[in-house]
């Protein structure tokens, strides 16, 4: 009984451990077949969804399925060092043609919940502010809101921006000074703003609404009272067109951390892998 007891504790590990085998070497594939759409540049992180995998591969079906690809170049920062963004999609149960996936598969999947994500240093670029950090207040009212226990806060509005610019901000698009002043030799202000984020007509629309104060930390060097729009409208931007995985349009942004944004779900899709 002892042995009988060994032998089927040994035949279940090896059975996991070819089944986690076999799952990565599909994952590793459906990223390489991700990898060959024209914007990729680096194989994406892939994970199928479904235990035991062997099973769900031979039936042609995983319960989900989540896929995020780094470094992707956005347009509109050409000059500036350019610009790069995380594309990823989370999908819903998903129907397969075949578990070692090429580039011209089509996966059919119940749903999508597409996101791009832009950090801190792709927004300064765009914004031309190159000092620029992001963070997402606590949610109001909740005291020691957004620490471990809550996860990384996320809203659209009341996102903080903080910044050098030069005083007056025009005098900062000199070509022979860095585009945020933070290296600017004259007059200058590091402050911090709070904006809004929107999607107007597929884009990404930040807005910065008044100084902030905080109660989160902040900056708040003078600006004096004939500067303050022209301060705020410096924090402001319509950005291009941002690429979302398969084209998706955007229909909301929110900040996530220090992080923004643009997020689209929608229903049961036809996926080509290489149009990612």
């Amino acid at each position: 009984m002892v042995v009988t007891a060994i032998g089927a504790v040994v035949a279940l590990l090896v059975a996991t451990l070819v089944d986690f085998a076999v799952a990565a070497r599909s994952e590793f594939q459906m990223s390489r077949a991700i990898a060959a759409s024209p914007r990729v540049t680096i194989d994406p992180e892939v994970t199928l969804q479904g235990f035991p995998f062997l099973t769900h591969a031979a039936q042609g079906e995983f319960t989900g399925a989540i896929i995020a690809a780094r470094d992707v170049p956005l347009p509109g920062c050409a000059g500036l060092g350019g610009c790069r963004g995380e594309l990823g999609a989370t999908l819903g149960a998903l129907r397969v043609q075949s578990s070692r996936f090429a580039p011209d598969d089509v996966v059919d999947t119940d749903s999508v919940s597409a996101y791009t994500k832009l950090d801190a240093v792709t927004v300064a670029r765009y914004l031309r502010i190159t000092d620029l950090t992001v963070s997402t207040p606590a949610p109001d009212g909740k005291a020691g809101g957004g620490g471990p226990q809550d996860g990384a806060p996320s809203r659209s509005s009341g996102v903080v921006f903080t910044g050098t610019v030069a005083l007056p901000p025009s005098a900062g698009d000199d070509p022979q000074h860095p585009p945020s002043a933070s290296a600017f030799d004259g007059p200058k202000a590091r402050v911090s703003v709070s904006v809004d984020l929107l999607v107007v007509d597929g884009r990404l629309v930040i807005r910065a609404t008044d100084f902030y104060t905080g109660p989160e930390r902040h900056a708040d060097d003078d600006v004096p009272p004939e500067m303050r729009s022209a301060v705020l409208a410096r924090f402001s931007l319509e950005l291009p067109t941002i690429p979302l995985p398969w084209g998706l349009a955007p229909q909301r942004a929110e900040s996530l951390g220090g992080d923004l944004l643009l997020r689209a779900d929608t229903g049961r899709s036809h996926l080509r892998l290489d149009e990612f």
